[in-house]
């Protein structure tokens, strides 16, 4: 089946690529990811390469050191669908027990605005 195996190369890489792109706009070094993360240096740079597919966790944790969201990697990654995370983001305004109708509303906005499109 070289097409799966073509496609999880491809999402690997992609992947990698993105992970070493947000690490580089935050200016930081593979090392100090790699420290943040809980993991060691050539590890990470497996994974930047695309030579390694990461466990969900390990995601978590790249997330958690870059300050992004571990959704935008598990889509990257292919754990999730893209509607699958939009829909998540959604549901979680409106689960949130803190904001009222109005403040659900806005958030919705401009998550939307964020995303380019709008999802009712």
């Amino acid at each position: 089946m070289p097409d799966v195996r073509e496609e999880l190369d491809r999402r690997l890489a992609d992947l990698g690529e993105f992970i070493r792109t947000q690490r580089e706009v935050t200016r930081m070094s593979i090392r100090r990811l790699a420290d943040l993360a809980g993991m060691s240096n050539p590890y990470l740079s497996q994974i930047e390469r695309g030579v390694r597919k990461p466990s969900a966790e390990i995601l978590q944790q790249i997330a958690k050191a870059l300050q992004i969201s571990a959704e935008t990697l598990y889509e990257r990654a292919g754990f999730l669908t893209p509607d699958a995370a939009a829909r998540n983001v959604r549901e979680a305004i409106a689960a949130d027990p803190l904001l009222n109708a109005e403040q659900q509303r806005a958030l919705l906005q401009v998550y939307e605005s964020f995303v380019g499109h709008s999802r009712d």
